[in-house]
């Protein structure tokens, strides 16, 4: 087998080291998947990589007669061996706020909660409940529970009640974390009182003993006698060292709820080992990691993105971490750039609403920062305009620094197909390659596989370590959803397009698929065409009922310059992109798109407010800005009178 195999932070991996990985992780997979374990320290290391089956009940096997512990792997085998090193740097979004603590710090930091946890009765394989804003201590929340082998639930502090109510439901979590009151630029979110109403709503389901208050702006908030404790006086109480649990490879490390789930919450449920060797590995390769990197991922850790990219993968790489609390342009524009350059952040890995809002400020916002720190720039979330894509190269790399847009999910745990920096040529707007170990296939609506250029249903024909192991408690729906569409298989649920030379290009959700008079028109393609339009920052297409055709399509269209676009430039665009055949019924020229907090469009509320179908629009409070439906709903009557 090839020693293709870099230390992070030893080297840079070449293309032709990355090639020598992508065959041997095909050729000897066993092998391979071993040798990338030995990232981490073990207290037991496998003898097997991979057990897992696609097949009947489906099995998900990685690691199995191995044993460690993940916030070992990310503290203590880091303190032995630089302990003053900079583990993590958070700043908030008041000035002056800004805390550096180095790998020694955040263990000590990380031991007192767990010893807190420990006496409060939490045992391993229980369920904790995270519901932070980006503070440091939601991070030592994670390891800490990651410590005494409890699972953490990492709820999204903008959850009304009734969405926190359902979770803390289905996963039984003994104990919660939340905040008093949460900042979001100018606006405060009351966290604590939220929980309490959501707890109040899980009734006799509750199996909540006790609430954590963590001080984040120090209001004052009403606190049960009994049950309710606060943070800074529990930890406090307790050691700087605290014994961590050996835990077996397939033990759950956490669940993880996905956005935008109907029905029963869909918990995702991901391993301590297979997942940290995949956290560990993508980043290394993907973001050519060095020792001496400050890495700011910017999702939040509510999201999958944080789970690996802002804690797991960097620390378990002996990484420095950058967190910012607050927004891209409060309390004025170019706030984050500002972050980059005060802390000499060398990695920013963001999400495409992220490029396309800075897009539209002026480009002295960022032309007046140095960004002089940064050499590699990422995005996730969405597939990235080819006009954003060399925006960011151009105005926030300088030109100079590599871009890496991935693709992966929730259910991956982490980057499954993109361009590693430094050892795969991007191409503007493609996902790019699949990483060493992602065996990525098209297969045809009859399930057959398609060899060559193609366009197809988007599968992953073997297992890799970051899989899901299943759905909590449900690992029948895990079969189900992921399994029964193209069986043998797992389906990611996307369609792509692969040229000759193994590009991918990722064509949008099967289901996003609008049929115009016997037409069958994928969404992706429409907004393809209309992003040519350089006016246009972002688009959505969707389909609504219509009496004649079956279904009519209707884009929504977010202009760089309000007030001046002129609609029609999108008809033509679609024309000459797609064809007249695929002109729009409707196109409403508006100021935002409805997005989860990870920047996925939320295209069902698009379908309903298109259609006059207000009724039944469900909990908005998954949105990074709920207020925005009521004023898309405003905008659509205004502009159709």
């Amino acid at each position: 087998m090839s020693e293709a195999f870099v230390t992070p932070g030893e080297a840079t991996l070449s293309a032709g080291q990355y090639d020598d990985m992508v065959r041997s992780a095909h050729s000897q997979t066993e092998a391979f998947w071993l040798q990338q374990s030995r990232r981490l320290t073990w207290q037991t290391p496998p003898s097997q990589a991979s057990r897992s089956d696609f097949l009947n009940d489906v099995r998900i096997d990685w690691y199995a007669d191995g044993f460690l512990n993940a916030s070992e792997n990310c503290l203590d085998r880091h303190v032995a061996t630089h302990p003053d090193k900079t583990a993590l740097i958070w700043e908030g979004q008041d000035d002056g706020q800004r805390e550096v603590l180095s790998y020694r710090a955040l263990h000590a930091r990380v031991c007192r909660l767990a010893n807190v946890l420990r006496r409060l009765g939490v045992k391993k394989g229980d369920c904790v409940a995270i519901h932070l804003p980006m503070v440091a201590e939601g991070i030592i929340a994670m390891l800490a529970c990651a410590r005494i082998g409890a699972i953490h639930v990492v709820l999204f502090g903008g959850f009304s009640a009734e969405g926190l109510a359902e979770r803390l439901t289905d996963s039984a979590a003994v104990v919660v974390l939340t905040a008093d009151v949460a900042r979001r630029g100018d606006k405060r979110i009351p966290s604590k009182t939220t929980m309490d109403d959501a707890i109040t709503r899980c009734g006799g389901a509750s199996r909540v003993r006790h609430v954590v208050v963590v001080p984040v702006t120090g209001a004052s908030v009403p606190m049960q006698a009994g049950r309710d404790l606060r943070y800074e006086d529990e930890v406090a109480r307790e050691a700087e060292e605290c014994p961590a649990e050996r835990m077996n490879a397939q033990d759950p490390l956490f669940l993880l709820y996905t956005s935008g789930s109907t029905g029963r919450p869909k918990g995702l449920v991901h391993s301590t080992g297979g997942y940290l060797t995949w956290a560990a590995f993508t980043h290394a390769v993907v973001f050519d990691h060095k020792a001496d990197d400050i890495f700011w991922c910017t999702a939040d850790t509510s999201w999958i993105t944080g789970h690996t990219y802002v804690v797991y993968g960097p620390l378990a790489n002996g990484g420095t971490i950058m967190v910012y609390e607050g927004l891209p342009s409060w309390p004025e524009p170019g706030r984050w750039w500002d972050v980059i350059d005060r802390n000499g952040v060398t990695v920013f890995y963001t999400s495409p609403t992220v490029v396309r809002a800075a897009m539209r400020e002026d480009d002295t916002v960022v032309r007046s920062r140095s960004l002089k720190s940064l050499r590699i720039l990422g995005t996730v979330g969405e597939p990235i305009s080819p006009e954003a894509w060399h925006w960011f190269h151009d105005e926030v790399g300088k030109g100079r620094c590599a871009v890496v847009d991935t693709w992966w999910q929730t259910e991956t745990g982490g980057v499954m197909i993109t361009a590693a920096a430094g050892c795969v040529v991007p191409r503007p707007g493609a996902a790019s390659r699949p990483l060493p170990g992602v065996e990525a296939v098209l297969l045809d609506a009859q399930g057959t596989e398609i060899t060559g250029a193609g366009e197809g249903l988007l599968c992953m024909a073997r297992s890799w370590p970051g899989q899901a192991m299943s759905i909590w408690q449900d690992h029948e729906r895990f079969r189900q959803t992921y399994f029964t569409t193209c069986p043998g298989y797992y389906f990611t649920g996307d369609g792509a397009r692969r040229e000759e030379d193994g590009y991918y290009w990722i064509t949008g959700r099967v289901d996003d698929v609008v049929n115009v008079s016997g037409h069958r028109i994928g969404t992706a393609e429409i907004e393809d065409a209309v992003a040519t339009d350089h006016e246009v920052v972002e688009s959505a297409a969707v389909g609504i009922p219509h009496d004649l055709k079956g279904q009519g399509l209707v884009v929504f269209v977010v202009p760089r310059e309000q007030g001046v676009f002129d609609p029609e430039a999108v008809n033509r665009a679609i024309a000459a992109g797609v064809g007249r055949y695929a002109v729009p019924e409707k196109i409403y020229v508006v100021r935002d798109l409805p997005k989860t907090r990870s920047g996925k469009i939320v295209r069902r509320l698009l379908r309903k407010i298109a259609a006059h179908d207000l009724e039944g629009l469900g909990d908005l409070s998954t949105l990074a800005d709920p207020e925005i439906v009521d004023e898309l709903i405003a905008t659509v009557k205004a502009q159709e009178s």
